[in-house]
């Protein structure tokens, strides 16, 4: 299977503050890939390029051949971290809106798993709770069939119940032969669905590892995130 993702030399600064240096890697589809490190290794930044957000970058990046840009956001199936969802919008609207935008959503799908989450379709999302909202961006993002998901930190801030839920549902929804890039710090409960995982920190390509590397060797990928990365915490 050819490369979903291709990274070379890439380089990505804020100013004088370097927060890429020289990455490179690349990633055969049909995987669910793991993409750790601690706070301020550089993976939201990477991801906002593999999903044409940020261009101000030097080196190569393709996403199923292509440079990010309008052809791979109809590839890309984007989860952000943040909800972006209008205040003003009801989970009705926020479904015609992204089956008017993406030719490859289900609306019918979306509908049938509005009913399954238990999510009223009339409710405006300023009165939903956090949970409920990131539901249905949840929601929106598996109803479409795209070739690549990048989910930025989906279980942050939600209890164990709704993470084995949200992993159900990935699990459940991403068409097969399609990729899974998941961003998360919570290791232990994920680490089960990952097929590689990619560690970066301070800016650099640290581990870059098929997860069964990682347990013949007689390891977790939580052991192998705590000796990459314990410099983190220590205290000069």
């Amino acid at each position: 299977m050819s490369d979903i993702i291709s990274v070379n030399n890439l380089s990505k600064s804020y100013g004088s503050h370097q927060v890429l240096s020289n990455v490179s890697f690349n990633f055969e589809g049909g995987q669910i890939i793991g993409l750790l490190g601690p706070n301020g290794s550089g993976k939201t930044s990477l991801i906002k390029i593999l999903t044409g957000l940020i261009h101000d970058y030097s080196g190569q990046v393709l996403i199923d051949g292509d440079e990010p840009g309008v052809i791979t956001k109809a590839k890309v199936a984007y989860l952000p971290e943040k909800t972006y969802l209008a205040d003003w919008m009801r989970s009705v609207d926020a479904i015609n809106f992204m089956a008017d935008f993406y030719k490859d959503f289900d609306k019918e799908k979306a509908f049938k798993m509005l009913d399954s989450f238990q999510l009223p379709p009339k409710q405006k999302i300023k009165t939903m709770s956090k949970g409920m909202q990131e539901k249905l961006q949840l929601l929106l993002v598996m109803c479409r069939n795209a070739k690549l998901y990048v989910l930025d930190e989906p279980l942050g801030g939600v209890d164990p119940a709704a993470r084995a839920f949200i992993l159900d549902t990935i699990m459940k929804n991403h068409p097969e032969g399609s990729t899974v890039l998941i961003s998360t710090h919570l290791i232990y409960d994920v680490e089960r669905i990952f097929n590689s995982v990619l560690m970066i920190g301070r800016g650099q390509v640290l581990v870059k590892s098929r997860v069964e590397d990682i347990t013949g060797a007689g390891k977790t990928i939580e052991d192998l995130f705590k000796e990459v990365f314990g410099y983190a915490w220590q205290v000069n």
